[in-house]
């Protein structure tokens, strides 16, 4: 399964629609006004899926996943002299590749393949794709995607 992370380029408040491989809208993320970050992410019928939320008062910024309402697990950044690295205690899964250019690989433990991110060039907005292998994993993917890009853009700002 193909998904398509679109950011908006004007929203007041982050927001992004998230697209199969016939450009059709599967996911809405929301972020909502808290202390820290936190995104609601919606099916296309309006359904809560998923939820990210900052830990606020923590050294290092680390952000909490929920699915279907139910803690799923965390990404924190590691405190390294020269080249950022996270910790990833989620679902036995890890990140492999180059996450700040936006070419990595999510795998499970045994070194199978759960999903790719790719970033798109040449684009109005940051669009990156993800390629899920089975589609049962597609939304704790996406989660993983959005606390990755949660991270990257707090460290910009």
């Amino acid at each position: 399964m193909k998904l398509l992370f679109k950011q908006r380029m004007f929203s007041f408040l982050d927001s992004y629609d998230i697209y199969d491989e016939n450009d059709q809208v599967v996911f809405s993320v929301k972020s909502k006004i808290s202390f820290g970050r936190h995104f609601q992410v919606f099916y296309k019928t309006g359904e809560l899926v998923g939820e990210l939320k900052q830990k606020i008062f923590k050294f290092l910024p680390t952000f909490e996943i929920y699915l279907n309402d139910q803690y799923a697990g965390c990404i924190r950044r590691e405190l390294t002299l020269f080249k950022p690295s996270y910790s990833v205690d989620y679902m036995g899964w890890s990140v492999e590749g180059n996450i700040f250019e936006w070419d990595y690989t999510i795998k499970k433990c045994a070194n199978e393949i759960i999903a790719t991110v790719t970033k798109e060039l040449f684009k109005f907005t940051d669009t990156y794709t993800i390629n899920v292998i089975d589609e049962k994993d597609a939304i704790p993917a996406l989660m993983l995607v959005l606390a990755i890009d949660a991270e990257k853009d707090q460290r910009d700002d």
